[in-house]
């Protein structure tokens, strides 16, 4: 690639770090800084342009936004900054999802899911607005070519095996879609809203009739149901 091309694409792509790094600044405690964030991005951005391949089949502008969000998350995965107790807390809720769901036969209610891990409602949707800056990744992170992250990889263990590796694409596209199927309406809704539409918490809140904190418990409890499941399909392939 000319030079000359290449910092068109630069200054073209260069406002994606600041929108992408906002949007994820929504969900991070305020002792994040964003411009942190804006600095890893940059160095995404132009590690993107220096490995995008146009035979690959993928659109420069997709393939730029993974790999920019995708340093964001490997920078705030090094810096560990979500509290142990709450990642505990939420594999025991992944796990309570999954064994209800077998238990019922069908998607358990926040009552139930509650009722199980021996908390009141109130004191479930607390856990779900507190641990919602976990599941601020994005559901179009889902390619597995080498040059893209994964909601798998970057949700899981970034040092262990993952089988969906010897799956293709369409395989985990599949999986997904299904899981996504089988969610609750209202939960479902919320993620084609935040994710397809791409409206705000605030907006998603006026069209639910719901405060926007609701909003961030709903879109939480979702992308923990949609773990869960994915989870259960990983294992299964062990």
């Amino acid at each position: 690639m000319k030079e000359t091309e290449r910092e068109k694409i630069i200054e073209k792509y260069a406002p994606l770090v600041r929108i992408i790094a906002s949007k994820l600044a929504i969900r991070l405690p305020n002792h994040i800084d964003m411009d942190d964030l804006i600095n890893v991005g940059i160095t995404g951005l132009l590690e993107a342009i220096d490995r995008y391949d146009p035979e690959k089949g993928v659109k420069i502008e997709t393939f730029i936004s993974i790999r920019i969000r995708g340093a964001m998350l490997d920078e705030l995965r090094r810096m560990d900054w979500v509290p142990r107790s709450v990642r505990q807390k939420k594999r025991e809720v992944e796990e309570a999802y999954l064994k209800l769901e077998s238990t019922l036969n069908r998607e358990p209610t926040e009552e139930e899911i509650a009722d199980y891990l021996g908390m009141d409602v109130e004191e479930y949707q607390r856990f779900l607005q507190d641990s919602s800056c976990l599941s601020f990744l994005s559901l179009e992170d889902l390619g597995l070519e080498d040059d893209t992250k994964s909601i798998l990889e970057c949700m899981g263990d970034p040092n262990g095996v993952d089988p969906f590796a010897s799956l293709n694409l369409k395989e985990v596209r599949e999986v997904l879609a299904k899981a996504i199927e089988e969610l609750p309406e209202r939960e479902r809704l919320v993620l084609t809203l935040y994710y397809y539409e791409d409206m705000n918490l605030r907006e998603i809140g006026q069209v639910l009739n719901v405060t926007e904190s609701r909003v961030s418990q709903i879109h939480t409890q979702a992308i923990m149901r949609l773990k869960a499941k994915l989870k259960k399909v990983r294992k299964a392939l062990l």
